[in-house]
């Protein structure tokens, strides 16, 4: 029974050595799935904000009804503390995805080519001047 305790803590050690540099190894994320990430970040935070409007509304509506149960029943009202405004986060609006860069890092042309980018002209003659 000793020896079988012995052997599988031994395996344990060994499996844990062999996966631990394998999984430091891990390619980086691809553009697209570090923009689901993060518009899933943005989301989450949306959803706070949501969250915390609710949150905001209801105990305006909890002190809404206090005030007007209070003063019904003769009981004092303390004065109310100066609090922010709720504000509403609105609709859910995904960020505005950016195109990939290109491959080798540089960016494309602002317009589109309408010629193929040599010609027979010399920079000169290009620019309008004569060649001396």
């Amino acid at each position: 029974m000793r020896l079988a305790k012995t052997s599988l803590i031994a395996v344990c050690v060994a499996v844990l050595l062999v996966s631990s540099p394998a999984a430091a190894k891990l390619p980086p994320l691809s553009d697209e799935a570090k923009a689901k990430a993060a518009e899933t970040a943005a989301k989450t935070e949306w959803t706070n904000k949501v969250g915390a409007y609710q949150l905001c509304r209801s105990m305006e509506r909890t002190v809404e009804h206090y005030k007007k149960t209070a003063s019904a029943g003769g009981k004092p009202v303390m004065a109310p503390v100066d609090t922010p405004p709720c504000t509403d986060p609105g609709a859910f609006v995904p960020p505005a995805a950016t195109p990939p860069l290109e491959a080798a890092g540089a960016h494309s042309p602002p317009k589109t080519a309408t010629a193929p980018p040599s010609s027979k002209q010399t920079a000169a003659e290009l620019q309008g001047t004569a060649k001396k």
